[in-house]
């Protein structure tokens, strides 16, 4: 639903606010200047507010509604000179608050590149973020679509021991804020949920934007000989490392994550992921035929390096481990039988392969497996549909598979980009809501050309168009946020910024290029503000990634 706030008084000063206001900013950790009017940090619109001597409103953004407050001049002396250095007012009545910058505001990117460390610590225990506010609330295709989102023009959201206390109006929550709150603004910039990438290939980070091939010959030219590099820990860590960097960078704060078929690939992904406390979903792929013979375990051996990863890493934090084999022509039905047998020894284990990617692929598991009836009905045979089971891709699914899917709880990853980029087909995804099946969005990286969400998200608007149909942008924003959640089957803990919930979220620029600046500019609503943003927003878009309320990328 839109929220917008009351449009407040204005003040006297022709821009809005008063001619005698001063605000102090933070610049640096070690360095404070008086400006008068709007000036800008060197985090690019992130506001450390030290105290303003007079009613004012801030500067009208997209989509967002003027804010007003009263100030009280506690820190500053008749010639405007701040008296209190350790002491930051913010716009209500209150007693002078004390506040310290931390590392990850000081430093763009810095945390992003920091594995060493166990995570980045919050300086305050409660922090509270203001800038406008979006995120989903239901599947648009199940409820109307103003009762599908929440919107705040001028909104706050309120986080305390990285989870997400509150979330609404600045308006009506900055007057209950405690005095040991810190507050963060940010000027023309939009808060949503972390993005949550359904599906995604670790190995072939080094081998995207591969030319020339449709799916199996695309495997065995590129795939295949990029991931067998994966055995040497020394190359599984240095991949890992960019791997996660590259998610935070474009906004992914939880992913649905394929190995290669060498254990170390997993160690060194969880081990990475562990470090920033994020929370991240794996598994080891299993693959026992059909690959060249450097890269194949066997049904023994991959059950066993599975159940190893699995007694080390599941549950521990917030990571998740994921049976995996990689799609049926490259399991024997020993080795499938083996997954599902894992799947029931260890409650509470995710399930990921592909199905349906190719019409090649589905004639070569018709030749494999000619006495089940579909490729769905292959899986289903050996037990591994289920409510944390998530398919990729699902192109040619007939309604038979997809209320298969419904019934057993199972879900798809719709990967738009991979399925342009190698020529696999449209995922119907009107069939998958009309049978109720859960669909979240993946990159499918190194199939998928980019880890932008924003840019995945382009591709299926227009995978749907060459189906005489629209994606709406709050429809996108469910798939990118809480559909991948309920995929996951993790809508209680991300997702969404309803209380109680993770904090993971982002922050989007409006200003991160000249034209996303200059378009967003003539936007009139959140729902053209958000088509825009997924139109031509990338990573440049994203300008800090927040997980668990710890700062892990920023743009600077």
């Amino acid at each position: 639903m839109h929220r917008d706030d009351p449009q407040p008084s204005t003040g006297s000063g022709t821009d809005g606010r008063h001619p005698h206001a001063r605000r102090l900013w933070l610049l640096r950790a070690d360095r404070f200047e008086n400006q008068t009017g709007q000036v800008r940090t060197s985090l690019a619109g992130t506001r450390f507010r030290r105290q303003s001597a007079a009613t004012h409103a801030l500067p009208d953004g997209p989509g967002r509604g003027q804010r007003q407050a009263a100030h009280r001049d506690r820190g500053v002396d008749r010639r405007g000179n701040n008296r209190h250095l350790q002491c930051q007012l913010w716009p209500t009545h209150r007693q002078c608050r004390t506040y310290r910058q931390t590392a990850a505001c000081i430093a763009p990117q810095s945390v992003a590149m920091s594995h060493n460390e166990s995570a980045m610590s919050s300086v305050s225990r409660r922090k509270a973020y203001r800038a406008a506010i979006v995120h989903s609330l239901a599947d648009p295709a199940e409820v109307a679509l103003e009762a599908s989102y929440e919107y705040f023009a001028d909104g706050l959201l309120l986080v305390e021991d990285g989870k997400i206390v509150s979330v609404g109006h600045a308006a009506d929550l900055l007057e209950r804020l405690a005095d040991d709150v810190e507050l963060i603004e940010y000027t023309d910039a939009l808060i949503t949920p972390g993005f949550i990438d359904t599906h995604i290939h670790l190995p072939q980070t080094g081998m995207i934007g591969s030319y020339g091939e449709q799916l199996l010959d695309w495997l065995n030219t590129y795939t295949f000989p990029c991931e067998s590099q994966f055995a040497d820990p020394a190359h599984s860590a240095q991949v890992a490392d960019i791997f996660i960097k590259e998610l935070l960078r474009n906004g992914t704060t939880t992913a649905l994550v394929f190995g290669s078929v060498h254990k170390e690939s997993v160690e060194a992904f969880f081990s990475a992921a562990q470090a920033l406390d994020l929370r991240m979903i794996a598994g080891k792929v299993m693959m026992d035929r059909n690959a060249p013979d450097y890269l194949v375990d066997t049904p023994e051996s991959g059950y066993a390096d599975s159940k190893a990863l699995i007694e080390r890493w599941h549950g521990k934090g917030r990571l998740s481990y994921a049976v995996t084999p990689r799609f049926a022509p490259t399991s024997s039905p020993e080795q499938l039988s083996l997954a599902g047998q894992l799947l029931t020894e260890y409650p509470g284990l995710y399930l990921q392969t592909h199905i349906s990617e190719n019409l090649q692929e589905i004639e070569w598991v018709k030749a494999l497996f000619p006495e089940r009836k579909h490729y769905l009905d292959v899986y289903d045979h050996f037990n591994l549909l289920g409510e944390r089971s998530v398919f990729a891709h699902g192109v040619h699914l007939c309604d038979e598979q997809c209320a298969r899917l419904a019934q057993t709880g199972s879900a798809i990853a719709f990967c738009p980009t991979s399925n342009l980029f190698l020529g696999s087909g449209l995922f119907n995804l009107p069939m998958a809501e009309k049978h109720k099946v859960n669909v979240g969005l993946g990159t499918d990286v190194g199939g998928g050309t980019s880890f932008s969400i924003l840019q995945t998200l382009n591709e299926a608007y227009k995978v749907m168009q060459m189906q005489g149909a629209r994606l709406n942008p709050f429809k996108s924003l469910y798939l990118a946020t809480l559909g991948g959640a309920r995929a996951l089957r993790l809508e209680d803990k991300v997702g969404s910024l309803k209380p109680g919930n993770e904090a993971d979220f982002l922050v989007l620029d409006y200003n991160a290029t000249p034209l996303l600046s200059y378009r967003l500019k003539q936007a009139k609503t959140i729902e053209e503000i958000l088509f825009v943003l997924m139109t031509i927003g990338d990573d440049r878009t994203v300008k800090q990634t927040w997980s668990g309320g710890r700062l892990v990328h920023d743009r600077g």
